[in-house]
C-alpha cells in the first residue's frame, strides 16, 4: 500500500480538515489572515491530522469532535515553521518564499503567535483537561527543543544525546500526541493511547533523522529548499555528528564548518562539507539509528488491536522511514 493510499480512505475527513484549516484563520485581519494562508497554501503533507484521525480508529470516531485536535496540531506546527524561518533566516519552504522573506521579521512572527492563538482557541472547544495539559507541556517542550537549537548553532562538539534529546522536542513530541489526543478524544483505553503515543513519538523521532539526512543528500527540487540549508544556519544534525565524531575527514569537516560560519550569508557554500559527510560514515549510521526508531514504533504497534488501521500506521512508518521529500 502507497502513502497516497493511505490518506485515500481518509480522503473525505482530510478534506473536511483542510477546509477547517484554512477557515480558522481568516477573517480577523486581512494581513494576518493573507500571512497564515500563504503557508497552508504552500501544502504540506499532514501528517498531524493524520495521525490524529488514525488513533481515533481505535475508539469511537467522530470527525466533528476530533477537528479540534487535527486542526489546532497542524496549525502549532505551521506557527512553528513560520517562527523558524525567521530564526534560520529562510527564505525558502516547501518551494515556496517564506513569510518573512515575503514580507519581513516581524509580519512573520506576529504571524507565527497569531496561528498558534487560534490553535489554543481551537481546542478549548473541547472540555477534557488531560487534552489541555498535554498540548500545554508539549508546547513548553517544543519552545525549550528551539532554544536549545539556537544555543547549539555551530556546536561542533554536541553529543548525539543532545541531538535526539532537541528533536525529541522540536518534532517528535508533537507527532507522538497527535496519535495520543486523537486517541483519547475518541475515548481510547489509556494502555491503548500510551502504546498510540510510543508508536508516534518513534515515527516522529525517525521523520526529524531522515528530514536532516534529506537535508544533506536531496535535490532542491525534492525537497523544496537548497541542501545544506541546516548547516548554513548553524543547525549541526545527526550525519554531521556522526561524521565528527568516525570519519579520518574530522578536521577538514571542522575546518569547512568554520568557514562556512564566518562567510556572509549569500555566500554560504557547503558543497564540500557535504561531500566529506556523504563519503564519510556518518550517513549510514544516522540511517541505522533511524530504522531502530521506526523498529520500536512497529513493536508498540504489534501491541494494539488488529485492525486496518494498525496495519494503515505501519505503512506510514515504513515510508516515514524511506521518504525521498
Amino acid at each position: 500500500m502507497k502513502l497516497v493510499d493511505i490518506f485515500g480512505t481518509l480522503k473525505r475527513d482530510i478534506d473536511f480538515i483542510e477546509r477547517q484549516l484554512y477557515k480558522s484563520i481568516e477573517g480577523d485581519d486581512p494581513l494576518l489572515s493573507e500571512t497564515s494562508l500563504h503557508l497552508l497554501k504552500a501544502g504540506g503533507k499532514r501528517l498531524r491530522p493524520v495521525f490524529v484521525l488514525l488513533g481515533a480508529k481505535f475508539g469511537e470516531y467522530d470527525i466533528n469532535k476530533l477537528q479540534y485536535i487535527a486542526v489546532p496540531l497542524e496549525l502549532i506546527h505551521s506557527a512553528s515553521l513560520v517562527h523558524d524561518d525567521v530564526i534560520d533566516d529562510a527564505a525558502l519552504r516547501r518551494g515556496k518564499p517564506t513569510v518573512k522573506s515575503k514580507w519581513d521579521n516581524k509580519i512573520a512572527m506576529y504571524t507565527g503567535d497569531y496561528i498558534y492563538a487560534k490553535a489554543l482557541m481551537l481546542v478549548t472547544e473541547l472540555k477534557n483537561p488531560d487534552i489541555h495539559r498535554i498540548l500545554a507541556k508539549a508546547l513548553v517542550q517544543m519552545s525549550i527543543g528551539e532554544m536549545e537549537q539556537i544555543r547549539d548553532f555551530y556546536n561542533t562538539n554536541q553529543s548525539v544525546r543532545n541531538y535526539l534529546l532537541r528533536i525529541r522536542r522540536k518534532t517528535a513530541l508533537l507527532i507522538a500526541i497527535s496519535c495520543q489526543l486523537g486517541a483519547i478524544a475518541a475515548g481510547v483505553s489509556k494502555e491503548h493511547s500510551r502504546l498510540l503515543y510510543q508508536y508516534g513519538y518513534n515515527v516522529g523521532m525517525a521523520f526529524q533523522i531522515r528530514d536532516d539526512l534529506l537535508d544533506l543528500c536531496g535535490t532542491e527540487k525534492a525537497i523544496g529548499k537548497p541542501p545544506g540549508s541546516d548547516m548554513r544556519q548553524g543547525n549541526i544534525t545527526l550525519p554531521v555528528i556522526y561524521t565528527l565524531q568516525h570519519s579520518s575527514n574530522k578536521e577538514k569537516l571542522l575546518a569547512e564548518i568554520d568557514t562556512i560560519r564566518h562567510q556572509a550569508d549569500g555566500d554560504k557554500d557547503t558543497s564540500k562539507a557535504i561531500e566529506y559527510i556523504v563519503n564519510g560514515p556518518g550517513i549510514k549510521m544516522a540511517e541505522a539509528l533511524a530504522d531502530q526508531f521506526i523498529n520500536k514504533a512497529l513493536d508498540a504497534l504489534d501491541q494494539l488491536p488488529e485492525m486496518k488501521t494498525r496495519t494503515q500506521l505501519k505503512e506510514i512508518a515504513i515510508f516515514v522511514n524511506k521518504r525521498t521529500y
